[in-house]
């Protein structure tokens, strides 16, 4: 079996990163490696520099919305993994109106970083949890500045409907259009265990409305879901057979006012070490197609609230360590992926 790879097909990967032929007998047909030593997985960072001819920032935005895991609709507890700020990590607020929220932090990263482009992400809590006439205004005030060039909106499977994607579908002519779906886990106990308030085919029903809208999906997942590996390795390959355009990998964190701290103060849960996420990371990669971008391997907020693991802010440290442990197995993104 051979391929004829275009930079299409693989979402243009760095120009550094040169895709070859399956590998042969013995490590299974359609799988792809790669033969360079740098960019063993394909960074969401590298892949939109590629696409833009410059670094593009996300500007982090927060709408002002709820959710129905805490608004009473589901329930009123939340996942027990998130705060009050329903995962929100800029320091500016809805005190301001989108408008200067996308402007205040595209000034901060052109000061500290000479940035030229920028993506905006709604971010916290649901955001989609509002009528589709509020959602287009929303969403139209975060496209402010001639220099936006993505549009990214974080959500629950639970909160999409055929109208709401068609609004955002509006989007995609002009602006790299995503959609990021917090899924977490493939199994149905974990999901509720987590109090996620929703199951596993719930979020296939929305990623089916959304895959033929020409709208980019990237799902959120979490390791460490009091899991064994092979649980963990089964979401990585479950998910890999829908093909997603991107995927955002957390490690578990307990953070002040979450059920989970309260779940490790009181000596139920331990979280894993460095090394060891920085293992089950590299293995659920490896199950992952090599043309799906990964937007996050690691995390550097939550100080002030971070209860465990201490480690969780070192995140060039994880990076890197993925990177050596990448390059000690002689290993790469879908290295175990099965076409």
């Amino acid at each position: 079996m051979e391929f004829n790879v275009t930079e299409n097909q693989y979402n243009k990967f760095s120009d550094k990163t040169n895709l070859a032929r399956p590998m042969g007998e013995g490590r299974g047909e359609g799988i792809v490696t790669y033969n360079n030593t740098e960019n063993r997985y394909n960074k969401f960072s590298d892949h939109l520099k590629v696409k833009f001819g410059a670094r593009v920032y996300k500007i982090t935005l927060d709408a002002g919305f709820t959710c129905p895991n805490r608004d009473g609709t589901i329930s009123t507890e939340g996942c027990i993994f998130c705060d009050e700020s329903g995962s929100f990590s800029q320091s500016h607020s809805n005190r301001l109106s989108i408008e200067e929220q996308v402007n205040v932090g595209a000034d901060i990263q052109i000061k500290r970083f000479k940035a030229e482009k920028f993506m905006s992400y709604f971010q916290a809590y649901t955001n989609t949890y509002k009528p589709v006439q509020e959602l287009e205004k929303i969403y139209k005030s975060a496209l402010c500045r001639d220099d936006i060039v993505g549009l990214s909106i974080g959500t629950r499977p639970d909160c999409v409907d055929e109208d709401k994607l068609k609004l955002i579908s509006t989007f995609t002519p002009d602006y790299y259009t995503w959609i990021e779906y917090g899924l977490q886990s493939v199994h149905d106990k974990t999901l509720k265990k987590i109090n996620r308030g929703h199951d596993y085919k719930c979020f296939l029903d929305a990623y089916e409305k959304t895959k033929n809208k020409g709208i980019n999906i990237c799902l959120h997942v979490i390791l460490n879901l009091f899991e064994t590996h092979e649980e963990m390795m089964e979401t990585a390959k479950t998910i890999a057979k829908l093909e997603p355009e991107g995927v955002k990998i957390h490690m578990l964190v307990a953070l002040e006012g979450t059920k989970l701290a309260d779940m490790y103060n009181n000596g139920e849960i331990s979280f894993m070490t460095e090394d060891e996420y920085v293992t089950e990371l590299c293995d659920f990669l490896e199950y992952l197609p090599p043309k799906t971008t990964i937007h996050r391997v690691a995390g550097n907020g939550h100080r002030l609230e971070l209860v465990a693991p201490s480690w969780i802010g070192r995140k060039l440290d994880t990076m890197n360590r993925l990177d050596r442990e990448f390059l000690r197995r002689d290993s790469w993104q879908g290295s175990k992926y099965i076409i």
